[in-house]
């Protein structure tokens, strides 16, 4: 597996032609305490840069954004029943959802960790 992120702060887990999609640590932590997420249905088409899910915290409520264009596989039920997965696992059991990759050529575009991180060190 290939992990990825972006300057909007999700990241993406590739295997395969299969991802996972979530946001990262330093997002869940400038959002503070999540209250309520919505993640796509199966089945749903998200475009690169897209609008693709929802995260809402006490502080805000923000746009969680499609790293890659590709086809919902799985939405994370899990964060409907419990939305406090993304503040204590953001980059494990609090992923928002998997899709289908349309086009691996996106991926080429995304930071790799130590970029992602040297990003986060200039906010």
């Amino acid at each position: 597996m290939t992990l990825y992120f972006t300057k909007d702060h999700e990241w993406i887990s590739v295997d395969g032609d299969t991802a996972t999609v979530g946001i990262t640590d330093y997002a869940q932590s400038q959002l503070g305490d999540v209250v309520f997420v919505e993640v796509p249905a199966a089945g749903t088409a998200v475009t690169k840069g897209g609008e693709a899910a929802v995260v809402e915290s006490v502080k805000a409520a923000s746009d969680v954004y499609a790293p890659v264009s590709g086809e919902v596989i799985e939405g994370n039920a899990a964060l409907e029943a419990d939305p406090s997965l993304v503040n204590s696992a953001p980059e494990g059991e609090g992923w928002f959802f998997k899709l289908k990759l349309a086009n691996a050529a996106e991926l080429d575009g995304l930071l790799d960790e130590a970029g992602y991180k040297a990003f986060v060190d200039t906010l």
